[in-house]
């Protein structure tokens, strides 16, 4: 994997200009089940099996297609409560192909979430290189304020914090202020990105 490439890769990519899909990618009559689901997961009490069966109900019901079901499962495996990573790698593997197999209007977004879990895995193992990667290519799909966060949290831990502040000048020159606020309240919030903070 060359380093440089990927890094003219994002910038491209941020380059592009301002158009953004909302709510991080997913569908808007699949979100309150997905908040649902994200608050579970979230919870200090979290019970894996619990929400296992709440995600299956959700997609038997219809509240969230398939692939979202598979992203959702990709999650909960990759939280602290579960911490299987090679299930969230299969679950992200799993999500791809049905996004690809499925296509319709979700396709790239959907592609750009399998994209972003394992990017998530390989950053949880301690691959950063390897998660910046993953994270560019979900960037490039969809260029949104998670995607731009991710991107820049990898760009810490590899330590070029040069690049990391570069790109932020960017992001805050190019993208519209509710992108922009929204990667300054992830750079607030989150440890991982407190070098671009001040």
């Amino acid at each position: 994997m060359d380093y440089r490439s990927t890094l003219g890769r994002i910038r491209a990519a941020v380059r592009r200009g301002s158009y953004l899909v909302s709510n991080e990618g997913v569908p808007p009559e699949q979100r309150d089940a997905l908040a649902e689901v994200a608050r579970e997961i979230a919870s200090p009490g979290c019970d894996p099996d619990a929400v296992r069966r709440r995600i299956q109900q959700l997609h038997a019901s219809g509240r969230i297609d398939r692939v979202m079901k598979l992203s959702a499962l990709g999650v909960l495996a990759a939280s602290p409560h579960v911490a299987d990573y090679e299930e969230a790698s299969r679950l992200a593997g799993q999500q791809e192909l049905v996004a690809l197999e499925e296509g319709g209007p979700h396709a790239d977004l959907y592609v750009a979430s399998a994209h972003r879990h394992r990017g998530v895995v390989a950053y949880l193992l301690g691959h950063y290189e390897v998660a910046l990667d993953w994270f560019t290519r979900a960037l490039e799909r969809e260029r949104s304020a998670e995607n731009l966060g991710n991107v820049l949290g990898a760009l810490v831990r590899l330590g070029d914090h040069d690049e990391a502040r570069a790109m932020l000048v960017q992001v805050r020159a190019l993208f519209p202020a509710d992108v922009r606020r929204a990667v300054d309240s992830r750079i607030l919030e989150d440890e991982d990105l407190s070098p671009l903070r001040g």
